[in-house]
């Protein structure tokens, strides 16, 4: 029984983030959860520096893969010379155990497949060419056959291709992930990486002949977890977790309990592969610089030997050019994208590097001056600075030698000059990727982004609370950066924290979790403390359908949201979000509005900063308008009188007979002039004026980026008006699914003042939520009792009751 409470717990949970406005951009895999973690995850990165290192099994050179192509390094000359020269990514190498093949990973920006090169001929092969991704290729011992995962049958299994017939065996078929299959010598078992569900992750042993597997290790939420098999099959070296690092071990696979500690090295060894005679762990590791290196540790332990690569032989003629960036004549950071002419992205020696889902484009961030190295030939170099520009592309011919090139943007609006500033209210610094970044390392991605407030959230990565060493954390001056909290009880909806002085305990709770999976909490506690520390408390990627009212769309909105609202416990709900639907989203909070509870406007694009596969800072965003000097207390003041408005690219000043958003307008007119000023980076399709979430005025587009619109409109008694700009062309800077951007309410006569009318039909509306919501949450608990649960719900459908029966509270 309890079993199927936690199934079933975790099914409501991630009915929400499976239906999200950012579905995929990879072939859809089953059984794993929302696609942002499996792409995030699973999918090979790009580094400038050495990643994958697999060394020869007869001698000492490793074959590895660096700037998107594979390279064969000879150790004792430190020399690597590139040996693949793909418009593709190429990762992962395993080597054929006669040193004659290497079998890879081919990425192409939208799907993976399996290739073969044969170092002698240089000849390709493609291997697994299928429509859903293939990943993780290994020879079998005698070298007739390769291992590998793939997910053509909807979730990843484990599959073997023999190499004479070309034939494929499926080995596994669990409806979860089963990835890295590293077969033993005499091919009758393979160990792999099992993904059971969302967050529980083993390695574990098969045994091919009768199909049953079990567990060697066993660990929540291991997202850098890989190991390596020695030749003799005893040992597994292997890197898992420990608290916000990672760590490598040693195994004795006979002894499945026999764990030694290896190295903790730097805190994140990645991709360990035994060398030739089994004396040494390769593994790699990116530096303080986010660059990627070779270490090697002696399996009897010892201190990790950093192995570089001294002299890049290209394998062609190339160049380097320095490339300045100027935003309205003056060097400024930029984020950039540079390709050469294949489409292959060019990236500098160091700095992140990421790969954002919506576009597909590889950017990293320039400070103003940045160097690049290429095959000579045509490049293309793009550049933008936050929403404050329109993208600029320049192409070139890169000659032999040292060249310049400048880029030359100019805003389109200067918010800061006008006393507006952006922010991200939510998104996590490092969050299980292949990097550990510090507080600084962000502070170029701000600046290029043109963000002027970020509130890193410390969260949860399954059973391990991350960086409670940076709660607390915060600089003075511009772009300012201050740590929140992101408490997850995943079953009643998750919340941001921002402001606060202290960590709320616990972090998690509610069914699904093992530990404090009974608990009768509510999220209403956590959004108190915030308000007793002087921060504020809210709902993050709440909605991910743009028709939460109709039929069965309850179901996706957070199980506790309707209830705390309606309870006033809410200072702020994110309406933008990269990972949920701004439209739906802001329909329900239209409807809390029209209660007359002035729930503020927030936004945040909840990237995971360490991850390859993520979209920028600042993709979702806020701006706000403080008074006074620019801290952190002012700004949160700003938000919550709601001088503001969220944006995924345009940029708007909204006004009702010279009112600004967040005033009181006292009208004594029946109609009113409005004006919207729009600044948007990309083309839009058309703007709306709301009165009481109804659509009073709407204008088409009319050039696609800066317009000033206005017009004439009826004004009600009561009530609030805010303005829309939407648009369905998702292009540079923005990377969310679609184009919008809406002010905070201008409210007439008083803050929270409403009309009968639309009063009453939000309080049906939002009571039908909160009967859904209430099922759903006895069905999650089960057995368990909740009295404060069901007291608050209690509460809040007698006032939601009383409302829509036309009766004053």
């Amino acid at each position: 029984m309890k079993n199927n409470i936690a199934v079933l717990s975790f099914l409501l949970l991630i009915s929400n983030a499976l239906n999200a406005q950012w579905n995929n951009r990879y072939p859809k895999v089953d059984g794993y959860g929302h696609h942002v973690y499996l792409e995030g995850y699973e999918l090979p990165v790009l580094n400038s520096g050495p990643t994958d290192p697999a060394p020869s099994p007869l001698n000492n050179q490793v074959v590895f893969s660096a700037k998107g192509w594979l390279w064969i390094m000879e150790p004792e000359t430190a020399e690597a010379k590139r040996i693949t020269f793909s418009p593709d990514m190429d990762s992962r190498p395993n080597w054929s155990p006669d040193g004659n093949k290497i079998v890879f990973v081919r990425d192409n920006g939208s799907n993976t497949h399996l290739v073969l090169l044969d170092l002698n001929t240089t000849k390709e092969t493609i291997l697994i060419d299928s429509s859903a991704l293939d990943l993780d290729p290994i020879f079998s011992a005698d070298g007739n056959a390769i291992y590998y995962s793939s997910a053509k049958n909807g979730s990843f299994d484990l599959w073997k291709i023999n190499l004479i017939s070309l034939e494929s065996t499926i080995l596994t078929q669990e409806s979860s992930l089963e990835r890295l299959p590293v077969p033993t010598r005499d091919g009758d078992h393979v160990i792999y990486l099992h993904k059971k569900g969302f967050s529980y992750d083993s390695i574990e042993l098969l045994d091919l002949e009768n199909g049953t597997s079990f567990p060697l290790l066993e660990e929540n939420f291991v997202s850098q977890a890989a190991f390596t098999l020695s030749k003799d099959d005893k040992t597994l070296a292997y890197t898992w977790p420990n608290g916000d690092d990672y760590e490598l071990w040693l195994l004795n696979t006979s002894i499945p309990k026999s764990k030694m500690l290896l190295t903790k090295s730097n805190g994140l060894p990645l991709s360990p592969k035994f060398n030739h005679d089994g004396n040494w762990v390769y593994f790699s590791e990116n530096n303080k610089n986010e660059t990627s290196e070779i270490k090697r540790i002696a399996v009897s332990g010892g201190s990790p030997e950093v192995l570089s690569v001294k002299k890049w032989d290209w394998g062609t003629a190339t160049g380097k050019v320095k490339i300045t960036s100027y935003v309205d004549e003056a060097m400024e950071a930029v984020r950039m994208n540079i390709t050469d002419r294949n489409g292959h992205p060019i990236i500098p020696e160091s700095g992140i590097i990421h790969s954002e889902g919506q576009n597909g484009i590889v950017f990293f961030y320039s400070p103003g001056e940045i160097e690049v190295e290429a095959p000579i030939g045509h490049l293309t170099i793009t550049a933008v600075h936050g929403f404050s520009t329109i993208k600029q592309s320049k192409e070139i011919e890169l000659q032999e030698g040292a060249s310049k090139v400048e880029i030359n943007l100019n805003r389109i609006w200067d918010a800061n000059k006008e006393g507006w500033y952006s922010a991200d209210n939510h998104f996590h610094l490092n969050y299980g990727g292949t990097n550990q970044l510090d507080p600084e390392d962000i502070r170029l991605d701000l600046k290029a982004e043109d963000i002027d407030f970020a509130f890193p959230l410390v969260a949860n990565l399954g059973n391990r609370l991350l960086e409670q060493d940076l709660f607390g954390w915060q600089n003075e001056d511009l772009p300012i950066i201050s740590f929140g909290q992101e408490v997850r009880s995943h079953f009643l909806g998750h919340l941001n924290l921002i402001g606060t002085k202290n960590l709320y305990w616990p972090w998690v709770w509610g069914p699904g979790y093992d530990i404090h999976g009974a608990d009768d909490r509510l999220n209403a506690e956590t959004l108190r403390f915030a308000r007793e520390q002087g921060g504020l408390g809210g709902y993050v990627h709440p909605v991910s359908i743009k028709e939460p009212f109709k039929e069965g769309g309850g179901r996706y909105v957070p199980i506790s949201l309707v209830a705390d609202a309606v309870m006033e416990e809410i200072d702020m709900l994110e309406v933008g979000c990269l990972w949920t639907d701004e439209i739906g989203t802001a329909s329900l909070w239209h409807e809390i509005l029209n209660l007359g509870i002035p729930i503020a406007l927030s936004a945040g694009s909840d990237v995971m900063n360490n991850i390859y596969r993520t979209m920028a800072i600042g993709s979702t965003r806020l701006y706000v308008k403080p008074e006074g000097e620019l801290t952190v207390e002012n700004y949160l003041d700003a938000l919550k009188k709601g001088r503001s408005f969220m944006s995924n690219g345009p940029q708007i000043i909204f006004t009702v007979d010279d009112h600004n958003v967040g005033d009181v307008a006292t009208i004594k007119k029946n109609k009113a002039r409005w004006k919207l000023i729009v600044h948007s980076p990309v083309s839009y399709d058309k703007v709306e004026i709301f009165i009481n979430g109804e659509v009073v005025a709407i204008k088409k587009s009319k050039n696609g980026t800066s317009e000033t619109y206005s017009g004439s409109i009826e004004i009600p008694k009561g009530g609030w008006v805010t303005a829309r700009v939407s648009g369905s062309k998702s292009v540079w800077p923005m990377m969310d699914s679609y184009i919008f951007a809406e002010s905070s309410p201008i409210w007439l006569n008083e803050v929270g003042s409403t009309m009968p009318n639309a009063k009453i039909d939000a309080a049906n509306k939002l009571l039908n939520i909160l009967e859904i919501s209430e099922k759903r949450m006895k069905l999650g608990y089960g057995d368990n009792k909740i009295p404060n649960l069901l007291n608050h719900f209690s509460k809040a459908r007698e006032k939601l009751a009383t409302i829509a029966a036309g009766n004053k509270e």
